[in-house]
């Protein structure tokens, strides 16, 4: 992974206006939005963002103002989906404003009873919910495309008031449309909204995002005043550590199915694509088997690379992956002259002070052979040349 990530955090609920404003709030362009909306023909509108204050906390609300809108009354889905394949807006907008319009048609039509073609949107028909669900898709877009995640939802209690009457708290299309979601239900009042949970469907990932470095952090603020939480909406952009130079990873996976014979090949395949050190471990898997585990180090622009070379060349199913901090001491090489011939000798520096000192065993190796004498007898003498050394 080397784009950006969003990671929202729905503090007061979520609601397709909020994820605009903390959009804009994040930097995106109020104008840019407005000029690419409108190619949706919803008649006269614009958008107002101000800044705004919930519980202290500060970020920018937004609103729609309607001035001639080109439909009144009832929309039918079909009317939306048209407005979409008709506009200017990105090809990838338009598929995710598409999606979730579908995602919210498909759950209306489950609820009333009808066939998806028939779904007609009161609330969300309305022209300030085509822009927040459209300017949700498009403001991806401008934030360049980020990998969204999203924190459980607060959903709230009590009763809201809809063109079908009163309705509970959450209302049924907002609660089917986060099925298979977290959720918490808590609070008072509406605080995820229908397009809130399209947004949270079609766009987000469940849970927290992997670990990132924070760019920008947005607040989206909510028009109602909630007595237990600031009303916002808070988004986080940021760069997830395995783009940041000097990021180290250990990648690991479990083997009880593997051939001896495979483990030294991953192991050289490991070494030879840039893994700082690898290894393979004895275990005891699950039902008492034997198996075991293999292990490398590696740099952040070699994680993925390596994933899919253990993924390819082993039998396992997945990779373990977990980020760790690395001290290493500076490494020098010097060359001493033994009996029988030159070896390179490894230095661990910190500082001025030499912590680590190895005969290169290559080196040692290639000189014992030639001359006919046991490794250990030049490993002694290259350690013996250090030590006189001036």
């Amino acid at each position: 992974m080397t784009g950006r990530l969003l990671y929202l955090e729905p503090v007061g609920g979520i609601a397709g206006d909020m994820f605009l404003a903390a959009a804009l709030d994040l930097g995106v362009s109020a104008k840019a939005l407005e000029t690419g909306l409108q190619s949706l023909g919803l008649g006269r509108w614009h958008l107002v963002a101000s800044p705004a204050q919930r519980h202290g906390l500060s970020g920018v609300h937004v609103e729609v103002v309607v001035e001639e809108a080109a439909v009144s009354g009832h929309r039918p889905l079909s009317d939306i989906l048209r407005r979409i394949d008709a506009s200017t807006l990105p090809v990838r907008a338009r598929g995710r404003a598409r999606a979730m319009f579908e995602a919210i048609g498909r759950v209306e039509a489950s609820i009333h009873g009808v066939a998806l073609e028939s779904v007609e949107f009161h609330e969300v028909g309305a022209v300030d919910s085509i822009v927040d669900v459209c300017g949700a898709a498009l403001a991806l877009e401008l934030l360049g495309d980020p990998e969204v995640w999203c924190a459980p939802v607060p959903l709230g209690s009590g009763t809201v008031e809809t063109a079908h009457g009163k309705m509970p708290v959450p209302a049924p299309a907002t609660l089917e449309l986060l099925e298979g979601l977290a959720v918490r239900f808590e609070g008072t009042g509406e605080l995820t909204t229908p397009t809130g949970a399209a947004v949270v469907k079609v766009l987000c990932r469940p849970g927290p995002p992997p670990e990132l470095v924070v760019e920008r952090v947005g607040y989206g603020v909510g028009t109602k005043q909630w007595p237990d939480r600031p009303n916002v909406l808070r988004a986080t952009l940021g760069l997830p550590t395995a783009g940041v130079a000097g990021g180290t990873y250990v990648l690991e996976t479990n083997l009880d199915d593997c051939s001896p014979q495979l483990l030294g090949t991953l192991l050289e395949g490991l070494l030879g694509r840039g893994a700082l050190d690898a290894w393979v471990l004895p275990a005891t898997m699950k039902k008492g088997r034997p198996g075991h585990l293999l292990g490398a180090l590696v740099e952040a622009e070699k994680r993925e690379s390596l994933v899919d070379f253990i993924l390819r060349e082993s039998t396992t199913l997945g990779v373990r992956c977990s980020r760790v901090e690395r001290t290493t001491l500076q490494r020098h090489q010097v060359t001493v002259q033994t009996a029988h011939g030159p070896v390179r000798i490894k230095l661990g520096m910190r500082g001025q002070e030499t912590l680590n000192v190895a005969p290169e065993y290559e080196d040692v190796r290639a000189v014992a052979e030639a001359a006919g004498v046991p490794v250990k007898v030049v490993w002694a003498e290259a350690l013996a040349a250090w030590s006189r050394r001036d």
